[in-house]
């Protein structure tokens, strides 16, 4: 790895891996805000102000953007999520001032005019009812707001309705000027790329960026509970979820890996035993989302009405014994798995860049491939059982679903039937 860092007069960090057998470039602008930051009223103008960035600026129309990229081969696009926003393009090299000149445009003088804003909202409106109608989507939508309920980490990205309706032109220059300040922004690059030759372009380009830090929103509290949507649906869409850990966590690793053995593949615990021996389901895996000052670990299962029980009992009994049972032979193989997923991604400019990014972003550093590797060997099959333990029984379960539901159990049920080896090994 070739990794630079500089940080600008504006606060903002230029971060860049070269990757001098490559001849074109992955770069773009990450920024240290997401749905997480919005006040109620303001829930999915983050994702909003993604969508107009490409709207059209003082200088060039919507049009002239999408144009000027793909004149050269090139492209650009972006992503809203929950703590971060992107704004990236994929060039080859010669054309990485035209890419910079692009991204600096677009967040700094970007019009957001009027007409363009309101097809935007009917876009996003569209993109609205797809999610709605999509049941998978709803039942994430529901884990959110059962989490972490009546707070912004529990919110739709996408926001609602009746919000991105009410969103303006001021509303959205407001929002962008509290938002996307210098040392809440990181350009990054990989692939090739001249890391001197990017902090000139920055500097030039990036003038208008304020140097003073956004200020930063209250933490989440995950809550748990239950919800669920009943529908008149062949499948049911289920999702049972648990706190996790943040980023900077000790057990960041071990509730990685602990994901990855329970539900991260074809051979993994929950996909042998429910899907293949039992039948019980047509798709089920465990992830773990973590964020800056919390995360969550779930299981997402879609299934029929009547293999809802038996499934859930059989969950029960596959997260009891993640906490007894797991081998070192189980770990190796996850840690294989993960330490692949790292080194595909230092072949990929695009992903590489996002990961530098983001690295910054959360830990104000780029972390080596070899430490990363490090911290992921010193995670042990007791560290993972100890891990799986505290994650299941420590906070209120997350039970949502959609669909054909009626029959399903109730959450302190679930959080009960759990428990009961604790309690009886606590009782003898």
């Amino acid at each position: 790895m070739d990794v630079r860092t500089t940080t600008l007069s504006n606060g903002m960090t230029v971060v860049t891996d070269h990757m001098p057998h490559l001849k074109t470039a992955a770069l773009g602008v990450w920024v240290r805000t997401g749905s997480r930051e919005e006040t109620l009223e303001q829930n999915g103008i983050t994702h909003l102000l993604e969508h107009m960035a490409f709207k059209g600026t003082l200088s060039r129309t919507a049009l002239e953007i999408a144009e000027q990229i793909e004149a050269v081969g090139g492209e650009l696009n972006a992503a809203t999520s929950i703590e971060h926003t992107s704004y990236y393009a994929r060039v080859l090299e010669e054309d990485v001032p035209l890419a910079v000149d692009l991204l600096s445009d677009i967040l700094q003088h970007s019009v957001f005019d009027k007409g363009e804003l309101e097809r935007e909202k009917h876009v996003i409106l569209q993109e609205l009812g797809a999610a709605i109608d999509s049941p998978e989507d709803r039942a994430f939508d529901l884990f959110q707001s059962t989490a972490w309920p009546d707070q912004p980490l529990g919110r739709p990205i996408l926001g609602t309705t009746e919000s991105v309706k009410g969103f303006s032109t001021e509303a959205l220059q407001g929002y962008l000027e509290d938002r996307y300040r210098g040392p809440d922004m990181v350009l990054s690059a990989a692939g090739a790329v001249d890391h001197d030759a990017l902090v000139s372009l920055a500097e030039e380009k990036f003038v208008k960026i304020r140097p003073e830090p956004a200020i930063q929103t209250a933490g989440a509290q995950y809550k748990g509970g239950e919800n669920s949507l009943v529908k008149d649906l062949m499948e049911a869409q289920i999702l049972i979820g648990f706190e996790g850990r943040p980023y900077k966590s000790k057990d960041y690793y071990a509730i990685q890996i602990l994901a990855s053995i329970l539900g991260g593949g074809m051979s993994s615990r929950l996909f042998q035993e429910v899907r293949e021996k039992h039948g019980l389901c047509y798709a089920i895996y465990s992830f773990h989302w973590a964020f800056s000052d919390t995360g969550a670990f779930a299981i997402h299962a879609a299934t029929s009405q009547g293999d809802i029980p038996p499934l859930l009992e059989l969950i029960v009994y596959e997260l009891q014994q993640a906490g007894e049972t797991i081998s070192e032979r189980e770990v190796e193989r996850s840690r294989a798995q993960i330490r692949a997923g790292l080194m595909m991604a230092l072949e990929s400019p695009t992903a590489r860049a996002g990961q530098i990014a983001r690295q910054i972003l959360v830990h104000g550093r780029v972390m080596d491939i070899n430490e990363i590797s490090e911290r992921i060997e010193e995670v042990t099959a007791a560290d993972i059982r100890r891990v799986a333990k505290e994650v299941f029984c420590g906070s209120m379960p997350t039970l949502t679903a959609v669909g054909p539901v009626n029959n399903l159990m109730k959450v302190e049920d679930f959080a009960n039937k759990l428990a009961e080896p604790l309690l009886q090994a606590a009782a003898n």
